[in-house]
């Protein structure tokens, strides 16, 4: 499933910057289907109108959709108060989650957002977007992380095959993803069967790096 011909309806409407004047449940709840036309339908094309988000608005949308296609083992929701999205590195969705996610809850929970220095400081998240800023720590990131429940996500190139759980990849102007489910199921995760028909890749590699 690719998106090209797909039109959602005014999909855009409502962007994060252009209701930034809206009220928050109005505002967010406009975000949201925006997010989950793109989950499940596909993306549109990114520039194929004005009025069209930026890559990172996209990405945002993604980042808080998987919370909700993705299931935790038992143990990781007991202990978490909220639903915690970490950036790890530097920071380029800028505003965009504290405009539009921060507040919102997955799963009865409170999205809070949280941006960490150093991985050991992600342990406690559910889902951690890793920037490209972190590209030649990658593996140290990776071997910090392995055997616990973060959902690990990234722009950096050939993320999958390094270790990472999903990775974004832009491809005709949209925003897609791939996935590698092997590690993801490692870690106890349980990804929706909707989210994989979704993702333009879906690996079950034994080892990282095959």
């Amino acid at each position: 499933m690719t998106g090209k011909h797909i039109r959602v309806m005014d999909p855009f409407q409502c962007t994060p910057a252009r209701c930034a004047t809206s009220s928050g449940p109005a505002r967010l709840s406009r975000f949201v289907a925006l997010m989950v036309a793109y989950v499940v339908i596909g993306a549109p094309s990114l520039h194929a109108q004005q009025s069209n988000p930026t890559e990172y608005e996209v990405k945002a949308a993604y980042l808080y959709n998987f919370g909700k296609f993705v299931e935790w083992p038992a143990k990781a929701r007991a202990a978490d108060d909220s639903f915690t999205i970490c950036v790890l590195g530097q920071d380029p969705f800028g505003t965009t989650f504290d405009t539009t996610i921060a507040g919102e809850s997955i799963n009865g929970k409170k999205v809070v957002i949280k941006r960490v220095a150093k991985p050991q400081e992600a342990l406690g998240c559910r889902i951690l977007f890793i920037s490209s800023s972190e590209e030649s720590r990658l593996k140290e990131i990776v071997a910090t992380l392995d055997k616990t429940s973060v959902l690990t996500v990234s722009d950096i190139p050939q993320f999958t095959r390094r270790g990472g759980m999903i990775q974004f990849v832009v491809e005709a102007n949209k925003v897609r993803f791939e996935v590698n489910l092997t590690i993801a199921q490692r870690a106890g995760l349980i990804l929706s069967s909707q989210l994989l028909k979704v993702a333009i890749s879906v690996r079950r590699s034994p080892q990282a790096g095959d």
